[in-house]
């Protein structure tokens, strides 16, 4: 999903691969093609359940980057693969937050805050976040293409056309793999009906 008059998706992967050959100023270059992109993905993931407390989209698409920068093996084939790959960093991110803020909980050390709907809200959020991530790991264990399509889908708001191609299947086994996955994550986060 590009912007009017964004570069074609070609000039982007140009970058990648120049990048990845080396030259770190290609990285550089990129940011500006997708930042706009990134800015929308992040909002997403924080209206998903991030803890808007303590990240704002500007941050958390300034974290992914630098997180992305910083993985030096990484190896991006091409605008989609990136967005996925920046959509994972990002949910992650989200994830780390939610875990330092509940450790600060434990340990006595958290602050109020006048941001946002109060500490308390953010801390249930928080801990509703680590219970999806814990979900999300245990799905992996069992299908890590369906977990896949859940990051995909879910966190990166990527259309089933889209996961199809980044992970080389039809768009029915994507549909196939949401239900199965949704099934399978009510069941971790709310057990079993009979």
């Amino acid at each position: 999903m590009s912007n009017p008059g964004s570069p074609p998706s070609a000039d982007l992967t140009r970058l990648l691969h120049a990048y990845h050959q080396g030259d770190r100023s290609a990285f550089d270059r990129l940011v500006p093609l997708v930042y706009h992109e990134l800015g929308r993905m992040a909002h997403r993931h924080l209206q998903r359940g991030g803890p808007r407390t303590l990240l704002e989209t500007a941050v958390l698409v300034n974290e992914a980057f630098l997180k992305l920068a910083g993985s030096g093996s990484a190896r991006w084939e091409d605008r989609q693969h990136f967005l996925a790959v920046a959509s994972c960093a990002m949910r992650q991110i989200i994830v780390d937050t939610a875990r330092r803020r509940a450790a600060r909980k434990r340990g006595g050390a958290w602050q109020q805050t006048s941001l946002g709907d109060g500490p308390a809200a953010s801390l249930d959020v928080s801990e509703e976040l680590l219970a999806l991530d814990a979900a999300l790991d245990r799905l992996n264990e069992v299908s890590p293409r369906q977990r896949a399509v859940v990051e995909h889908k879910f966190f990166g708001g990527r259309t089933d056309d889209e996961i199809g191609a980044l992970l080389g299947v039809s768009v029915r086994s994507v549909q196939r793999d949401w239900r199965l996955a949704r099934a399978r994550l009510y069941d971790v986060l709310y057990g079993s009906t009979g």
